[in-house]
């Protein structure tokens, strides 16, 4: 398929990436040349080279691939032989999975065929390749080729999985499969690119973009390595001219195809339309497109130059302060928090990418990203396994980081740091001892992502859930698949629910794994846009959710927990009645977030007007292993917690409001309540919990709590530096005595007044004075007004500094701040006053 260079020129300067393709032209020697790199690349990526596999830090990468591809073989040894499958005890047929995991199997029987290392019976064996071959001739014929056979169960099977394991494969074999059966192939991946235009990537689908964007163009650029000639050339080109497009920061104002996914101008990452998705799919999209810039270096397709900037912000503004000693927080991952993979983990892909991109980077970025490798190394509380990495050349270039004494260990959070991940609702604070992380949502954002029998009890996981990360601790002890499995999902640590038995998926719908009608004039099947937005991740229906970050160091968020789109619609008769939705309880909330404390208030605690039900707010929950030293100690208006094994310890310190309920239970669970596809492991663990509970029919409350983390039992006692000024559905605000730091919210109109301010309509402040300095900062978190007016009463102050968006005028009485906020989709705005 060709591309026009008009075109080309068309939608990279609209993506802001123009620089990254070469616009010059490239004789028919050249770009020969580019496709032998690029497949001799692709090779060296997956299967290594013989200096890179020589050395010992490979051998067991290398093995690990022998051993799976004689698996594989003695498998395929092992087969029926009636037709029904390539591989034993993996039908074909009716199972996408399966059918991926066979493709899967002879990618990784060719694998071995070409990584050096490998055992000489398999290393550059025609015999070997030859079955991998049939296998691939076997599969067309029988399971692949036949358009109106395919494309059953999920849509990514046929799209990308599948796909990315057959092009690999026609990369590692080359010339020993047959030129008609790569254009076979080519041609029925183009057919079952279904969601695409013409069988090619169509930019306006919603299945086309972000991480599923970078997966597919990747494999095309394969595909058209594999082609060869002119039609192969067009094809890389135009496989990379839509990747290009993931580079472009979104633009909520501005949307480009309608596409609400990818990078925002905050560090957020967002997938699915609305999900919070740095950690599982933004992982992805990053380890892709690394991965590409690896295959296409020297080939002279892309300028890698143009777009490693972009990169190196998504690594230091989008995953870094979502990395906690080497351990991926659980706010941005989606459905695979009931996943049994652990978060050091995921930080192993990350590192892989940030090495390679590190070995693509020059002068102090490269430096940086090689310090920062140090760091999580060094930082992680579990040992980085680089076997996990794909590619033996990456664990080379990490080996070599670690060994480069030059390099220092260096993180790329400073010590102290507040993000306001406003464009996915999530915040993230940080201290060399801890770090909390909130999980909003709104009418922009997802209350949770629940697919495929993933995350069976999502709920609550975005109404006010916060996870309190210790340093030194062991995060798989304290969070993680453990913490969902046996922490009631009516009882995350922040969460208001209303005290009722929620149904399942799976439970609702007579075992399926979606809502099955696609009869409905709103079409609920697997993929229809209805099922994600009513049963796989539902927003909100209220627009306040955000805050305001001072300096990078200290941060206010507030959030109104509202009924989801599902509950809303379902009201109204828009749904079916067989369709199940569940009513949320009541509740504003805001969270200061200092040095030593975080302050959590809640106004307006209760259930749904006429619902009629309990309410438990959920202070704090922790976990704690089965055989833990764990202990729990209460005084007058506070609780301590510690857990001597793991040496870390939480205060709790109530500054209004009812006495909570404290509880120390040992709860038992399988890890597959929470994903049908776990292994029915029982986990046994310590439930620790600070709930404030509300009886049915019981006025709307109000409470405050301080949370300290690593507090001795003395500090707890001790009175705390904050000091509670307002806690209503109106207005909540603290100050701190020693930081000089007054911070609030205001959630309604009207003028609001506190601690000698007065603020006009909802918005987040944060006011810090310093002698005769005052620092300010503002945000809408409603994401929709034009303008934020905030009066600081007492002497006229004068301007010195700070954000042009940023008005400064005396008034009578004091000083006005007119902060214009349209478009600005809940940034931060500061400046700096003096008298």
């Amino acid at each position: 398929m060709d591309i026009t260079r008009r075109r080309l020129l068309s939608v990279l300067a609209a993506s802001g990436v123009l620089a990254a393709v070469p616009v010059g032209p490239a004789g028919a020697a050249e770009t020969a040349e580019g496709v032998r790199r690029l497949l001799a690349n692709t090779i060296a990526v997956f299967a290594g080279t013989e200096a890179a596999n020589s050395r010992p830090e490979t051998a067991a990468k290398v093995a690990a691939a022998e051993r799976t591809a004689r698996t594989n073989l003695a498998a395929l040894d092992a087969a029926s032989g009636e037709g029904t499958e390539l591989f034993a005890g993996v039908p074909l047929g009716t199972s996408d999975p399966n059918l991926t995991t066979t493709y899967q199997r002879l990618y990784e029987i060719a694998l071995a065929t070409v990584t050096p290392g490998v055992s000489p019976d398999l290393y550059g064996s025609s015999a070997v390749r030859g079955r991998v071959v049939d296998g691939l001739q076997w599969l067309h014929t029988h399971y692949y080729g036949d358009q109106s056979q395919g494309y059953y169960g999920n849509w990514f099977s046929w799209e990308i999985g599948i796909p990315q394991h057959i092009s690999r494969t026609l990369v590692l074999l080359g010339d020993q499969v047959p030129a008609p059966l790569v254009s076979a192939y080519v041609a029925s991946m183009d057919a079952y690119l279904r969601n695409g235009k013409d069988g090619d990537v169509d930019l306006d689908s919603r299945f086309h973009t972000g991480a599923n964007l970078a997966d597919i163009t990747t494999n095309r650029i394969l595909q058209g390595a594999v082609t060869g000639g002119a039609p192969g050339e067009a094809r890389i080109r135009k496989a990379l001219t839509d990747q290009l497009t993931v580079f472009a920061t979104v633009d909520p104002y501005a949307l480009r195809h309608g596409v609400t996914d990818g990078y925002y101008a905050d560090g957020s990452f967002i997938q699915h339309a609305s999900v919070a998705y740095t950690g599982a799919y933004g992982k992805g999209l990053l380890t892709r497109v690394v991965q590409t810039l690896k295959i296409l270096d020297g080939t002279g397709f892309v300028a890698a130059d143009a777009l490693l900037p972009t990169i190196h912000g998504w690594v230091r503004d989008g995953f870094a302060p979502l990395i906690f000693e080497g351990w991926m927080m659980e706010a941005v991952k989606g459905r695979s928090v009931s996943r049994t993979g652990t978060g050091y983990a995921d930080v192993a892909t990350v590192v892989e990418a940030v090495v390679d991109l590190a070995s693509l980077s020059s002068g102090a970025e490269a430096t940086a990203l090689a310090s920062y490798v140090k760091h999580l190394r060094a930082s992680s509380r579990a040992a980085l396994d680089p076997t996990t990495f794909v590619s033996p050349l990456s664990i080379v270039r990490y080996t070599a980081v670690l060994a480069d004494a030059s390099v220092p260990a260096a993180d790329l959070n400073a010590p102290a740091r507040s993000v306001a991940f406003n464009a996915m609702d999530r915040t993230v604070h940080r201290r060399p001892g801890y770090a909390f992380t909130l999980s909003r949502s709104s009418r922009r954002i997802s209350k949770y992502e629940y697919m495929s029998g993933e995350n069976l009890m999502p709920w609550f996981q975005g109404d006010g859930a916060h996870h309190l990360y210790l340093s030194g601790q062991d995060q798989t002890q304290a969070f993680g698949i453990d913490y969902f499995t046996t922490v009631s999902p009516y009882g995350l640590a922040g969460v208001t629910a209303p005290v009722e038995h929620r149904g399942t998926v799976p439970e609702l719908y007579d075992g399926k794994l979606f809502y099955d009608n696609p009869s409905h004039p709103l079409n609920f099947t697997a993929s229809s846009e209805s099922q994600n937005r009513y049963v796989y991740f539902p927003t909100a229906t209220q627009a306040y959710s955000g805050g305001a970050v001072l300096d990078g160091v200290y941060g206010a968020a507030g959030w109104v927990q509202s009924d989801d789109v599902p509950w809303r619609d379902r009201q109204a008769g828009i749904l079916p009645d067989d369709f199940i939705a569940y009513r949320n309880a009541r509740a504003t909330k805001s969270w200061f977030l200092l040095d030593d404390e975080v302050v959590i208030l809640s106004a307006g605690v209760g259930d749904a007007p006429g619902a009629g039900r309990a309410v438990t707010t959920t202070v704090d929950a922790r976990i704690a292993a089965a055989g833990d030293a764990v202990s729990v100690t209460e005084g007058d208006g506070w609780t301590h917690w510690a857990n001597t094994t793991q040496h870390v310890s939480v205060g709790y310190v109530r500054l209004a409001g009812p006495a909570p309920k404290v509880r120390l239970d040992t709860v038992t669970r399988s890890r597959r309540v929470v994903r049908t596809s776990n292994p029915d492991t029982a986990v046994t663990k310590q439930v620790f919990s600070v709930t404030v509970e509300q009886e049915a029919g019981s006025r709307p409350a109000a409470f405050a709590y301080v949370l300290l983390p690593h507090a001795t039992p003395d500090a707890v006692r001790a009175a705390p530096r904050v000091q509670l000024l307002a806690n209503t559905p109106r207005l909540q605000a603290v100050r701190h005595t020693s930081l000089g730091l007054t911070a609030a919210n205001t959630f309604t109109s009207g003028t609001h007044h506190t601690a000698g301010l007065a603020v006009e309509g909802p918005a987040s402040v944060l006011v810090r004075r310093e002698g005769k300095k005052v620092t300010v900062a503002v945000s809408d978190p409603t994401t929709e007004r034009d303008t934020v007016s905030v009066t600081l009463h007492g002497r006229a102050l004068r301007r010195t500094d700070g954000d042009d968006a940023v008005h400064v005028r005396p008034v009578p009485g004091g000083t006005r701040l007119d902060v214009t906020t349209r478009h600005a989709y809940g940034r931060s705005f500061s400046c700096q006053l003096a008298e």
